[in-house]
């Protein structure tokens, strides 16, 4: 008996992505003309037909999405914003839940209701996620390319994506030859501080500092200052995020934007696929999206 072709049938057919197959066949907002003619074709090509069964269950639908974080950093707030207008444009609500899941009960409950992790990557989760070891990359080459050699990294410890951050510097730092240089840095502007106070008593200071995020650079910029070391011209100092506050005039600092809107719009279109798809392909997805590089005033060439 032959199978009945899906809508990962169709994606393959039209190269694109099963998410946006399932906005076309659901005819909701977010996709333009000239794809959804592109897409009805691919499905028409293959004999792709709605299950009636996902209809159904589509219809029996509450239409709500669940969030669940701890706010910890602004590019949260922002995850979450974004997260609202892609449901609204799908037709969808959204609930919030303030306590943090663990890994382990996160595991647990995907294995009842659809589950997507947005920023961290859980195993047997979906997830969608800024590509962290392309960021630090991104960092490092700036540094590298306007002469800085002793470049410190602080480090995120335990926290989301620290640990694909902290492969990227050591990559970083490995192909252009140069020492590792680390502190714990943490999530903070006092952790940032105090990593800052750690690295004055250093006979050599770093000519660069990346922080694990803006949040620790703004602390390692404000200590630098009232010790009276100029930033950038005495030492460079970067972060991660692209959070409002970076871009203020007066702090002005070069870092790595994750861009959460497409972060957000990536998550509630994978889980809206797996709530509105019977016949969804098994196992969990790992969905990057590339950040960019920022410049601005708190990076320049080394002084000696």
């Amino acid at each position: 008996m032959q199978r009945r072709p899906t809508l990962e049938d169709v994606a393959e057919r039209a190269g694109v992505s099963r998410a946006l197959v399932s906005i076309v066949m659901r005819d909701v907002a977010g996709a333009s003309e000239r794809t959804r003619e592109r897409l009805r074709r691919a499905a028409d090509e293959i004999g792709y037909r709605p299950d009636p069964r996902a209809r159904r269950l589509r219809q029996q639908r509450t239409k709500l999405i669940g969030v669940t974080f701890t706010p910890g950093q602004e590019f949260h707030a922002d995850l979450v914003d974004g997260v609202y207008a892609a449901a609204e444009e799908m037709g969808y609500d959204v609930v919030l839940s303030g306590p943090q899941m663990p890994a382990g009960e996160l595991t647990e409950l995907a294995g009842q209701v659809p589950v997507v992790a947005v920023a961290r990557r859980i195993r047997g989760v979906d997830a969608v996620r800024s590509d962290d070891v392309a960021g630090v990359v991104l960092a490092m080459d700036h540094l590298l390319g306007l002469g800085h050699r002793r470049i410190l990294y602080l480090d995120g410890g335990r926290a989301p994506g620290a640990a694909e951050r902290r492969r990227g510097y050591r990559r970083a730092a490995r192909a252009a030859q140069l020492s590792e240089l680390t502190l714990p840095g943490g999530l903070t502007e006092r952790e940032g501080a105090a990593a800052a106070s750690a690295m004055l008593v250093w006979s050599e200071l770093p000519s660069a500092t990346f922080a694990f995020n803006d949040r620790c650079a703004l602390g390692v910029m404000d200590l630098l200052i009232r010790s009276g070391i100029a930033v950038p011209q005495r030492v460079s100092v970067i972060g991660f995020d692209d959070s409002p506050l970076a871009g203020m005039a007066h702090i002005d600092l070069t870092t790595i934007r994750q861009d959460s809107t497409g972060l957000a719009q990536a998550a509630v279109q994978r889980l809206v696929a797996r709530l509105d798809d019977v016949d969804v392909e098994p196992g969990a997805v790992d969905i990057t999206c590339e950040p960019t590089l920022i410049v601005r005033g708190s990076t320049a060439p080394p002084t000696v």
